[in-house]
């Protein structure tokens, strides 16, 4: 087969044929014209008294016209209305009036052309068959010539016409089917890289909370267990009773600290599945072009199933914590505060308000916050006082940690610190629409306040902003 795309190619493209089965095409069908307008001009020429090589060679001219049916129909088509009253170019008015028919021409030019080519067919078969009847032995009668070019004139434009309108539609069908597919197939790889980039992001805030969470747990529960190993040390000679007692302390904090751990691994084993499907499963592509409203209706569901997992996995793990209702919450805070009593802190702790049940992230986020604060606390102020105070309001659960200065001489743990305590703290309570605000105190000290809403998370407590800046909300 030969097309655009063979050597040569570019010559024909460069004219206006795409590929040289159509210029051949094109061509056979103007040596056929030529022939055809030649032979009927040498009998033309005859009649009108002419030298028979003129009317040859207006054949031959008129016919080669077809030609540039392709670039030019509407001269093709008007050339061969011309040459009708000299009985030729019925081959070019035929495949002419297809041409154009099947071209982009508009509706007007259309009807206006083929309506001058079938009075022209007209007029000619009517003189040619009355010349035959005039001439024939017999009478067929006064119907018999009108009847006869009506029919012919009609066979020679209504079906070449007719295709070629079928032909143009059909071909602008498949164009306009086929822009569509190609539409669809981008708009579909544009949702698949949409939920690549949203599964990611879900991995990424995933593997945030995973590490939000590890420190909390691990940070607070060691912190501890490293200040009793240092008391054990030393009393471990002095007094007997004191260093069993702290060892018993850092077995039991070591305990909790691993069945805390547990805990979490069972949650995030528990959303594996959720995780996997959300980053292994193919975005669905449906079969484009074949029927356009169908894909497009399989492009939303896509996305609205795509989204539904990402929000799936996003809160997965906090879902199951929920679930299972093993998450710390602010009842604990007495216990909190206990062991760090007994790890040598002087806490107080005071609660304004009537307390009551929280959903369980707020619960858990507002006893994270005093637990990391406790933590620095231990970390960075070895034998500062401490104050923790809780507040529960309408519509708000506020909580607020402060220590004084560091006690000269008191005994340094040697904590390493990550720097991510105030990040976390953070991030935890801007994730609930809360308030989250921490700096150092003028006596020397440093202070955490947050401010949670009890309502729905995106809703801004007291009036401020998710996330912005406040004055301390627990004081």
């Amino acid at each position: 087969m030969w097309s655009g795309s063979s050597p040569g190619g570019a010559l024909w493209g460069s004219l206006w044929w795409g590929r040289r089965r159509s210029a051949v095409l094109d061509g056979g069908l103007a040596l056929l014209s030529a022939a055809e307008c030649a032979l009927e001009g040498a009998r033309f020429a005859e009649r009108a008294s002419l030298p028979a090589f003129v009317g040859v060679a207006f054949g031959l001219l008129a016919g080669s016209a077809l030609v540039l049916r392709r670039r030019r129909p509407v001269a093709v088509v008007l050339v061969s209305i011309a040459i009708t009253p000299a009985g030729m170019g019925f081959l070019m008015g035929i495949v002419g009036l297809y041409t154009l028919a099947a071209s982009e021409a508009s509706r007007r030019v259309i009807a206006a052309l083929a309506g001058m080519s079938l009075l022209g067919t007209l007029i000619v078969t009517f003189v040619r068959t009355r010349q035959d009847v005039a001439t024939a032995d017999f009478d067929p009668g006064s119907w018999y010539v009108p009847v006869v070019s009506v029919v012919m004139s009609i066979g020679l434009t209504a079906p070449p016409l007719l295709l070629g309108l079928y032909v143009g539609a059909r071909r602008r069908l498949m164009e306009s089917l086929r822009e569509r597919a190609v539409s669809l197939e981008q708009e579909l790889s544009l949702l698949a890289d949409r939920a690549e980039q949203r599964a990611q992001w879900a991995r990424t805030e995933e593997r945030t909370r995973i590490a939000r969470e590890m420190h909390d747990v691990v940070a607070h529960r060691v912190s501890l267990m490293v200040v009793h190993a240092a008391a054990l040390q030393a009393v471990a000679l002095k007094d007997p009773q004191k260093a069993a007692r702290n060892a018993a302390l850092v077995g039991d904090m070591g305990r909790q600290a691993l069945t805390e751990l547990r805990e979490m691994l069972g949650v995030l084993r528990s959303g594996e599945e959720v995780v996997a499907r959300a980053t292994a499963e193919p975005v669905p592509l449906a079969a484009v072009g074949a029927a356009a409203a169908a894909a497009a209706e399989a492009a939303e569901a896509a996305e609205a199933a795509e989204a539904a997992e990402v929000v799936e996995v996003a809160e997965g793990a906090v879902a199951g914590a929920a679930v299972a209702g093993e998450g710390p919450s602010l009842a604990d805070l007495g216990s909190l505060v206990e062991q760090s009593r007994l790890a040598g802190m002087a806490v107080e702790l005071s609660v304004q308000g009537e307390p009551r049940a929280y959903r369980p992230d707020v619960e858990q986020t507002a006893f994270r916050v005093v637990q990391e604060a406790l933590t620095n606390v231990h970390k960075h102020a070895p034998g500062a006082r401490a104050w923790v105070r809780v507040a529960h309001r309408a519509a708000e659960v506020a909580m607020q940690v402060e220590n004084g200065p560091s006690l000269r001489g008191a005994a340094d743990a040697g904590l390493p610190s990550g720097g991510n305590g105030l990040v976390g703290m953070r991030e935890r309570v801007s994730a609930l629409g809360g308030v989250f605000v921490s700096g150092p105190t003028d006596g020397g000290g440093f202070r955490v306040s947050a401010v949670l809403p009890t309502g729905s998370p995106t809703e801004s407590p007291a009036g401020y902003p998710a996330g912005s800046q406040a004055e301390s909300p627990a004081g």
